[in-house]
């Protein structure tokens, strides 16, 4: 249809006529002078000039992309408390550019996915979980067993389960530093799962939650554990704790301000960080534009953490009507793990399963977490979605809208904790946690009325992350 010369000199080209239907057209020249392009084009009108551009060279300049078209039964958008029918979104690359009522029609080049039949919603968010680790009788030893090379494969597929299960975000509350690299894995298309935030490693006292060699023989461990390990005592090492998990590329740092279940301390309640060293956390972690979030178990523990400055109480297990009012006072948020409670005092009902220390913590806290989830929610605490998942199998994160409505959560606030609410709470509101125009297409669908039916929660049957389809037609 048209012929061109390419003048491989830098410099003035020879004119060249082009012809295209009807039209005439004739570059001037071509100048190239520090790689930019000086071009006068002589033509009839604007119109035929555009008509060119468009014809001829959208191959250089412009990039066409097939749009998606989503025909929604039921769409419940994970903002308002409304349930609209017959929608349909459309989605361009990663983001929402169309929601629409009635089925529109698409284009032949654009794609068409049916879920006339199904609930669409957003992608999940999980502000709890542990993409290296899931619990099992052999736990404790495998921690001698495996190496990191291990885990990095494991994590991998409790990530990809995690994904499938309708969860597109999660926030990593700390493991070895594996999930640092499963996050960047995922990010460059090399693992499949969802979104990630990590803390990296979590930080906690000597003694207290994240020191490993607690329970061990003297000597078991490699090294005293240190600010590079977690373990931190007294300000200056809590500073250069947050600053060896920035270097290591975290996205938020995770303390602990009480003991824990699942280490083999003692005693999960007692507090073991002072105000001054969370303190201390926060405003190191502030200065690197990190939020803090907060294992908790213990009241005392809970209120110093409050003081200190994090954002969000993870557990919050014998929180109590103190905490509950400098929560509320303090907009901190509560991230309740029902899930893992009941998983955990559900484990130590079986002989053998955890060690007698663990088991015992377990059998304690774990029934009572949901009695203060359900008095923390009615006291008016900001509650976020968050299951511990590691703690039971990966990919049942969906157990715990169970748990939040057995305990007097409405279903829908409890879809609201696990879209709008996480996503406040992880300060990614402007692109995720919603289906509105402009967000990113973080969007999935269930068999059935999760309303009606709660068990519709464990039927994801459609999973689009960012624009691509994971799960589904």
């Amino acid at each position: 249809m048209y012929t061109m010369y390419a003048n491989a000199q830098i410099g003035l080209a020879p004119r060249y006529d082009f012809r295209l239907h009807a039209f005439e057209f004739r570059i001037r020249e071509i100048k190239i002078a520090d790689s930019l392009f000086y071009i006068a084009v002589k033509c009839d009108t604007m119109k035929k000039l555009i008509f060119l551009l468009q014809a001829c060279f959208a191959f250089t300049f412009c990039a066409w992309g097939q749009k998606t078209y989503l025909y929604c039964g039921r769409l419940i958008d994970g903002s308002s408390n409304t349930v609209r029918k017959a929608v349909t979104i459309v989605v361009d690359g990663k983001r929402i550019v169309q929601i629409k009522s009635g089925y529109l029609k698409a284009d032949p080049d654009d794609r068409v996915i049916d879920l006339k039949n199904r609930t669409v919603l957003p992608g999940f968010i999980d502000c709890h979980v542990h993409l290296e680790f899931q619990q099992s009788k052999s736990s404790f030893s495998d921690g001698f067993r495996n190496n990191e090379a291990d885990v990095a494969f494991l994590s991998a597929t409790y990530a990809k389960a995690t994904l499938m299960a309708g969860f597109t975000t999660v926030r990593d509350l700390g493991g070895s530093g594996v999930n640092v690299s499963l996050r960047n894995a995922i990010n460059k298309g090399v693992a499949i799962g969802p979104n990630i935030l990590t803390a990296g490693k979590a930080i906690s006292a000597s003694g207290g939650h994240m020191d490993e060699s607690v329970g061990l023989r003297e000597g078991a461990y490699r090294h005293t554990p240190g600010p590079e390990d977690g373990v931190a005592d007294g300000t200056d090492e809590a500073v250069k704790a947050v600053r060896y998990r920035f270097k290591e590329g975290a996205d938020l740092i995770k303390i602990a301000s009480t003991g824990g279940v699942l280490d083999l301390s003692k005693d999960g309640t007692g507090a073991q960080f002072s105000i001054k060293e969370i303190q201390a956390i926060v405003s190191t972690a502030q200065d690197y534009g990190m939020p803090v979030a907060c294992h908790a178990h213990g009241a005392e523990g809970i209120r110093r953490a409050i003081l200190g400055g994090v954002n969000s109480i993870e557990h919050g297990t014998f929180m109590n009507n103190e905490c509950m009012e400098l929560a509320r006072k303090h907009g901190v948020w509560l991230v309740p793990t029902l899930t893992a409670g009941r998983a955990v005092a559900d484990s130590a009902k079986i002989p053998g399963f955890f060690p007698q220390v663990v088991a015992g913590k377990a059998a304690m806290v774990g029934p009572q977490i949901q009695k203060t989830f359900a008095k923390a929610f009615k006291a008016g605490v900001k509650i976020a979605f968050g299951t511990d998942a590691g703690v039971y199998p990966h990919g049942k994160n969906y157990l715990e809208f169970g748990y939040m409505t057995e305990a007097g959560m409405p279903v829908m606030e409890a879809i609201k904790a696990a879209t709008a609410n996480a996503a406040e709470l992880l300060g990614i509101s402007k692109d995720r946690g919603g289906i509105t125009i402009g967000k990113i297409a973080d969007i999935i669908a269930l068999d059935g009325d999760p309303l009606r039916d709660m068990a519709a929660f464990g039927r994801v049957i459609f999973v689009m992350k960012e624009g691509t389809v994971y799960k589904g037609q």
